[in-house]
């Protein structure tokens, strides 16, 4: 199942609403949405910095993911990142297939 990493930073409006129900309430809202899809979260985290959260996120498919990112972001709440992530064995079978790519005034 393809996972993805979500970097996360919450509005202004949208941090209320983590004070409101604290971060266990949004772990929930998360976890509601993405098995909604077929997916599970495989980690969340809150942070500080430039990011209020990350996590990893389970998927059956990119277009999955997609339909959360866009409602996500059309929420106004909290502006995302996706970031799809490779096993070890994807990233060495990405290796080894030939592409034919010259590289500019080549």
């Amino acid at each position: 199942m393809p996972k993805f990493l979500i970097q996360a930073r919450y509005t202004p409006e949208g941090a209320k609403g983590v004070i409101e129900e604290g971060a266990s309430g949004r772990r929930a809202a998360v976890e509601h949405v993405v098995a909604g899809l077929g997916g599970t979260v495989e980690a969340m985290y809150f942070s500080f910095g430039e990011d209020d959260f990350v996590c990893i996120l389970d998927f059956p498919d990119a277009v999955s993911m997609a339909a959360v990112s866009l409602r996500v972001k059309a929420s106004g709440a909290l502006h995302t990142r996706a970031t799809p992530l490779l096993t070890l064995d994807e990233t060495d079978e990405a290796a080894r297939r030939e592409v034919a790519f010259r590289p500019p005034g080549a």
